[in-house]
């Protein structure tokens, strides 16, 4: 569903649940990989962490933006888009290689 509004965005469309999916896309994102990085801790307070780190993201990569005079919407997307994934690969890739030494 965070994804649809990705895509929303990008795509410049005007429809009407375009800012509720791109504002659900930038808090369930990067929330996403926090989370999967903090498998220690309960599901509770894994996921009370996850969205206080993904507003913190957030708002850092909007200052950042306003501070280089860079800011855009689609912009924001993007960045957040990448940060996300840049926080995700680790843990997905301990995952293929805990994977590949159970088949071997």
């Amino acid at each position: 569903m965070g994804g649809f509004g990705a895509l929303l965005a990008l795509a410049g469309s005007d429809s009407p649940l375009r800012a509720p999916l791109v504002l659900f896309f930038l808090l369930a994102a990067p929330a996403a990989g926090i989370a999967a990085a903090l498998r220690g801790l309960d599901p509770f307070a894994r996921g009370l962490a996850a969205l206080a780190g993904s507003v913190v993201l957030n708002m850092l990569v909007a200052q950042a933006m306003l501070a280089t005079h860079r800011w855009s919407p689609r912009g924001g997307v993007v960045a957040m888009a990448a940060l996300s994934a840049l926080i995700l690969l680790p843990e997905l890739l301990r995952r293929r290689r805990t994977a590949k030494g159970q088949d071997g």
